[in-house]
């Protein structure tokens, strides 16, 4: 199988909101492919949505190095970092994020299944 189906595949898991075998499907595939933003953005959310907090960081920060006009992915990790507990570090890039012309958003969604839970 080539990486743009591991992708597809990543991204049904990911729409059917097991975020954790989306993760576990993207990390070997954005390691192949470390420019394709795509890939490395769906992994980031794959991260936060499954509370991989270090890793969607860790995450976030290639999808701005890739493309650091993202204002989206300056206000992911503006979130992500809030969930750490590192608001002062958040309010740089949230700024950031609504120069851009993003609206911040409220509501944090976060799913925990019984794949999460088994690790």
């Amino acid at each position: 199988m080539n990486t743009y189906d591991e992708f597809q595949r990543a991204q049904m898991f990911f729409d059917a909101r097991d975020y954790i075998s989306a993760s576990r499907l993207l990390a070997p595939v954005a390691e192949a492919e470390p420019g394709n933003g795509a890939v490395a953005e769906l992994l980031a959310r794959a991260y936060f949505h499954s509370a991989q907090l270090g890793r969607a960081e860790d995450a976030f920060r290639r999808v701005l190095d890739i493309d650091p006009g993202n204002g989206w992915a300056h206000e992911a990790l503006a979130r992500t970092l809030e969930r750490r507990n590192r608001p002062d570090e958040a309010a740089r890039y949230r700024k950031l994020a609504v120069a851009m012309g993003v609206t911040p958003s409220e509501e944090i969604e976060v799913s925990v299944t019984a794949a999460n839970l088994a690790d």
